[in-house]
């Protein structure tokens, strides 16, 4: 397998079927030794989530919904 020069690879087909992992998976990397271990992440938060997370409370506009609205309209 070729590591890219952005450090990526691609998980064989087969062993992403095994695993479940699709398009938007989070998986977990672990070292063991001088090998890494690959796991779908379970339990973990997505990374949506994460960022919906740390962005929120961060509404400080003072503006109301109408005046809002009005600007994404171009009113």
């Amino acid at each position: 397998m070729m590591v890219t020069d952005k450090g990526q690879v691609t998980i064989p087909k087969a062993l992403r079927d095994r695993l479940g992992i699709g398009p938007g998976s989070e998986v977990d990397f672990e070292q063991q030794g001088d090998a890494i271990l690959v796991r779908k992440a379970t339990g973990a938060p997505s990374r949506g989530a994460r960022i919906a997370e740390r962005l929120r409370g961060r509404g400080d506009v003072s503006m109301s919904t109408d005046e809002i609205m009005a600007l994404t309209r171009g009113d």
